[in-house]
């Protein structure tokens, strides 16, 4: 699990990086900084996914890692969701809430290993549209 977090991290610093090479010199700095705030908090909502697939691998122990991991996910998003007007950021960032909410739901039904690869894909589709 440990060298999966790494590579996660490892992708999202590569993706970090491409984003910030593949602005054009003409952009203004305000768009740079939107841009590199997005790529954080993507980076930000990629480590709580990845705490949320170990939170949800140890429910047993400690069901409220969980709650915490999808309490994370979503602070992230009001952070994306307040610093920009871009139409793909914005329709990512629903389909994660979205999927989130889906989560909180199934655990809330009783589902003790909710599947959350949507939150797992809305991230990955998140991240995709920031460094873009």
């Amino acid at each position: 699990m440990a060298a999966r977090h790494r590579n996660r991290r490892r992708t999202a610093a590569i993706a970090v990086a491409v984003a910030l090479i593949a602005l054009p010199a003409a952009v203004g700095c305000d768009a740079v900084n939107k841009a590199l705030d997005c790529v954080q908090t993507a980076d930000s909502i990629a480590d709580s996914v990845a705490d949320l697939q170990q939170a949800v691998e140890n429910a047993a122990n400690d069901p409220t890692q969980t709650d915490d991991a999808l309490n994370s996910i979503e602070q992230n998003l009001d952070k994306i969701g307040d610093k920009t007007d871009n139409a793909d950021v914005n329709k990512a960032v629903d389909d994660l809430n979205e999927a989130v909410s889906n989560v909180r739901t199934a655990i809330k039904n009783g589902d003790e290993t909710p599947d959350i690869s949507p939150v797992t894909d809305a991230a990955g589709e998140l991240t995709k549209v920031c460094t873009s």
